[in-house]
């Protein structure tokens, strides 16, 4: 499966399709539990990661969100 994956490619091997969270998991993303991820332009709930399918051609963006401010 070929992937674009924060805008670089990524080829994931043996696989057709796989959910975002094994995705998360074969890509060993560093601190999955902090990421958001945007799906072919659409960010998707951290609840449906189980569910939502990546397939061969699309397209990720793994977001991170600090806090900060004054302090």
């Amino acid at each position: 499966m070929q992937l674009t994956v924060n805008g670089k490619p990524a080829i994931i091997e043996g696989k057709d399709s796989l959910g975002i969270q094994a995705l998360l998991e074969e890509l060993k993303v560093k601190d999955a539990l902090y990421v958001t991820v945007e799906l072919n332009g659409e960010i998707v709930d951290r609840a449906d990661f189980d569910g939502t399918i990546v397939k061969d051609g699309d397209t990720l963006e793994f977001l991170y969100f600090m806090g900060g401010g004054r302090g």
